[in-house]
């Protein structure tokens, strides 16, 4: 069976498809996802060489880091994807998926660093900064 997802930016300027399994959706509250989003990043990820992405001339990357860069597109704003360097897979944005996705939520990290205007009361686990090896 062809696990096949397909999603894409607000605009439709940037689509992708996946193929094969997903992670569970990771809820990031650093303060550098809250900025980007104004809430927090929801993402799975994937292997790079699992997705095909239509468009990727208007995908745009910003190096928030010294190990990791967020790519969104360049016309309409859309976060899409965040990849740490040398990784073999990708994170894309849960949001970004088109409907059903399928996609189920995960855990919570860098819980330390939410904003103080809501809570992460859905009963999956949190941590304060990144998962536990």
């Amino acid at each position: 069976m062809d696990e096949s997802r397909t999603g894409a930016c607000l605009c439709g300027a940037v689509r992708f498809r996946t193929h094969g399994p997903l992670r569970e959706v990771v809820y990031c509250h650093c303060s550098q996802c809250r900025r980007q989003t104004g809430l927090h990043y929801a993402a799975t990820d994937v292997a790079r060489e699992r997705i095909e992405v239509t468009g990727e001339d208007k995908v745009r990357w910003y190096r928030a880091s010294d190990e990791a860069q967020r790519g969104f597109c360049g016309t309409c704003g859309s976060a899409l994807f965040w990849l740490r360097d040398g990784s073999e897979k990708i994170s894309v944005m849960a949001g970004a998926f088109d409907k059903p996705s399928g996609l189920v939520g995960g855990y919570h990290i860098f819980c330390a660093d939410k904003a103080a205007f809501y809570e992460i009361d859905d009963g999956l686990p949190a941590y304060q900064a990144g998962k536990p090896a």
